[in-house]
């Protein structure tokens, strides 16, 4: 089975480096006032610059205003646009219509019953995303390193393609795929040696783990 991996909150051009040459598909940019990760337009610009061709540009939102969106895919120009607040199956399909850029769509999860929200999705986005919900009160929807039981996501099918992300790290990248069967994982904090900044050896062990199957002999031992 072969494993596609999407390095998010991207800062820097060191981090996208490593992201190629790790062999990552996708870079992803935070638009996020709350996140350690949260990049402003024209930093986003450079950086996306630097992804292009090289990574599949994913911009993070969450909850954002048809202003906001149209002026950042028109500054960015990523590949996908992510949406990671409240927005409904609608609010999904009219931003994916709208600005023409496909959508990924994540979907807080912490018990098996969170998955059914999957189903008012599948026909207005492109990808889903199983994120592990974040803790009450939390102030941002992902990035706090917390996973949930990936085994509840074995064996199900869904019509679009799903990322795995919640609290993934070089560690328990392998064993989190043997579990819940993803073909596509999300990594954020698990690869940064302080909150916003990437770690290129931690990259790099990420991808190899993720796209290496011999490494879950290592993980189980």
């Amino acid at each position: 089975m072969t494993v596609a991996v999407k390095i998010c909150g991207m800062t820097s051009a060191d981090a996208i480096d490593a992201a190629v040459s790790a062999g990552a598909t996708y870079g992803g940019l935070v638009f996020h006032p709350n996140s350690p990760r949260n990049v402003g337009l024209e930093q986003a610009r450079a950086l996306a610059d630097r992804m292009r061709g090289r990574l599949q540009i994913v911009a993070l939102i969450a909850d954002m205003d048809d202003a906001g969106i149209a002026n950042l895919t028109r500054t960015v120009r990523p590949d996908f646009l992510q949406l990671h607040g409240s927005e409904s199956a609608r609010r999904a399909a009219y931003i994916r219509a709208k600005f023409d850029v496909p959508v990924i769509k994540a979907l807080p999860v912490s018990e098996p019953a969170d998955l059914s929200a999957a189903a008012e999705y599948e026909d207005a986005v492109d990808m889903l995303m199983f994120d592990a919900r974040p803790p009450k009160g939390a102030q941002r929807g992902g990035g706090h390193g917390q996973a949930f039981d990936w085994k509840i996501l074995s064996g199900k099918s869904f019509s679009k393609p799903w990322f795995l992300a919640g609290g993934l790290s070089p560690e328990n990248v392998a064993r989190a795929i043997e579990l819940s069967g993803a073909k596509l994982v999300d990594v954020s904090s698990g690869v940064e040696s302080a909150p916003g900044v990437k770690d290129a050896g931690r990259i790099r062990d990420f991808v190899d783990a993720a796209k290496n199957p011999h490494h879950l002999s290592k993980q189980n031992a």
